[in-house]
């Protein structure tokens, strides 16, 4: 074990190295201030490095990440980090990123315990239970995939609706947030075309995100749209 972790500390000093060599002042300057424009909210997920997928330096993206990239609003850890990022560091965009092959995006879709997480990933699972009619009728495969872009989209509608920015957009902050899902199979990140960047757009751009993904057809007899509230912010959105 103390020969693996000396690899990493070898590693460390490689890379400072070879970062000093290739921008010389790089650490003193960024010691000074920090500065960024974004801050990206995403999986914990190992293969998932925000600033490497965004080919950004140290310092140039404010990053949290969690399981299943989950916004609630009783989540004072992302919350604080939130304002901190708009309040502070003024940034200017956040996204949103999932990712597809996201293993509580799995666990949700497919009812698979996995202990404690299994509690923070019903917030997952409740994305999948209002939106079942847009998802059931899908292949297995496709299932997990729109359902990653579904939990972004909600995620986004959360952040958009929490009070940090709603009253950024108030004094007139310049402030969007976005929501994309990366790719792990090409590297690739996918804009949802779901950016919210005043109070009056967030529930148009998440009634017109959802209605990309159709709805099942509904059988005769069968309850026109029960526990399928898309736009009702009461049940999902800031309704968690």
């Amino acid at each position: 074990m103390n020969d693996v972790l000396h690899d990493l500390f070898e590693r460390n000093r490689r890379w400072a190295a070879a970062t000093e060599a290739r921008e010389p002042g790089f650490f003193t300057r960024l010691a000074q201030q920090q500065n960024p424009r974004y801050m990206w909210i995403g999986c914990a997920d190992s293969r998932v490095p925000a600033n490497e997928i965004t080919g950004l330096d140290p310092g140039e993206v404010f990053v949290h990440r969690n399981v299943a990239n989950v916004v609630v609003h009783s989540d004072l850890n992302a919350l604080s980090t939130i304002q901190f990022a708009v309040e502070h560091l003024k940034v200017e965009h956040i996204m949103v990123v999932g990712h597809y092959g996201c293993a509580g995006v799995r666990a949700a879709m497919r009812g698979i315990r996995v202990g404690l997480a299994d509690n923070w990933l019903r917030h997952v699972h409740d994305v999948r239970l209002r939106h079942r009619r847009r998802l059931d009728h899908l292949p297995p495969d496709q299932q997990e995939d729109i359902l990653c872009e579904m939990n972004v989209i909600e995620q986004v509608g959360n952040v958009a609706l929490s009070t940090v920015v709603q009253d950024a957009w108030a004094r007139g902050q310049p402030l969007a947030v976005h929501g994309w899902v990366y790719g792990l199979k090409d590297g690739l990140l996918k804009n949802l075309d779901v950016t919210m960047h005043r109070p009056d757009s967030v529930v148009p751009v998440f009634s017109a995100a959802l209605k990309r993904y159709p709805r099942r057809a509904v059988a005769s007899g069968e309850g026109e749209g029960e526990g399928d509230a898309d736009i009702a912010f009461g049940a999902g959105p800031l309704g968690h």
